[in-house]
């Protein structure tokens, strides 16, 4: 893979790590009807997720391990960037527990949110890479 192609697909990830973490932050926000927010959204982070995979595998044609490990990318690029806004929002109002724990959150979120992204977009991308296609007659 060129230059041009590591950094068209990290451009990509990095659009989308910032729409989850955009999703993550503008649905906290409504404080009535909080369940219905969060539902919405894991929903809207779902649909993007999807529509990730989507473009790796059908319109870049990547490999299943090439379009997982741009997903889990994007979804820790997504973690790394609430946790930024944990400790931002910390400054703002203060926990009652110590601050060590905004710190540790910048190595960890990325992991947990990115190692189950992985492992569900490698899944999906094998089966959509296996699943038979239909051949128009030429």
């Amino acid at each position: 893979m060129d230059a041009l192609g590591r950094h068209s697909w990290f451009s990509t990830a990095i659009v989308i790590g910032v729409l989850y973490c955009v999703i993550g932050i503008v649905f906290a926000l409504p404080s009535n009807q909080v369940r219905i927010w969060r539902l919405a959204a894991w929903v809207a982070s779902a649909a993007l997720y999807a529509v990730h995979i989507a473009y790796e595998h059908f319109r870049l044609r990547n490999s299943s391990r090439s379009t997982a490990l741009h997903v889990a990318v994007a979804v820790a690029i997504g973690g790394f960037g609430l946790a930024v806004a944990a400790i931002i929002h910390s400054l703002f109002a203060p926990p009652n527990y110590t601050r060590w724990r905004f710190v540790l959150a910048l190595v960890a979120w990325p992991i947990i949110t990115a190692l189950p992204a992985f492992i569900v977009a490698l899944a999906i991308a094998w089966v959509l890479a296996h699943l038979p296609t239909k051949r128009l007659a030429e």
